[in-house]
């Protein structure tokens, strides 16, 4: 059984990175893009303990990453964060981070996996 829940986040105007949002034992499965959206790639860092952050990669080594429009839903494949339970997003990638130029809350879809 599965339930579903939702819970904002905000990249904060003039910067690129959120603060931290704790999954626990949640899976993200979607993410809904906010009205206005500086044109940016959306990106992750990730950590298993709420200490330590990296960029969310896939098996590859290449960035996860989501080229959003405002106002969109985006699927996200949940088996990208196993293991994972806190989350920062940011606007650009690592290497080109993106500043928006007002507040930007998302709103993270998760699941719990039983």
């Amino acid at each position: 059984m599965a339930y579903i829940e939702t819970q904002t986040v905000t990249i904060a105007s003039g910067t690129a990175l959120s603060p931290e949002v704790t999954l626990g034992e949640k899976t993200l499965v979607g993410i809904v893009m906010p009205a206005g959206w500086d044109a940016a790639a959306l990106t992750f860092q990730a950590t298993p303990d709420d200490v330590n952050f990296g960029g969310l990669c896939t098996s590859a080594g290449a960035e996860v990453s989501f080229a959003p429009a405002a106002g969109q839903f985006i699927v996200v494949d949940p088996t990208l964060w196993r293991g994972v339970t806190g989350i920062k997003l940011r606007s650009g990638t690592s290497a080109s981070p993106v500043n928006q130029t007002a507040n930007r809350t998302l709103t993270l879809v998760t699941r719990t996996v039983y």
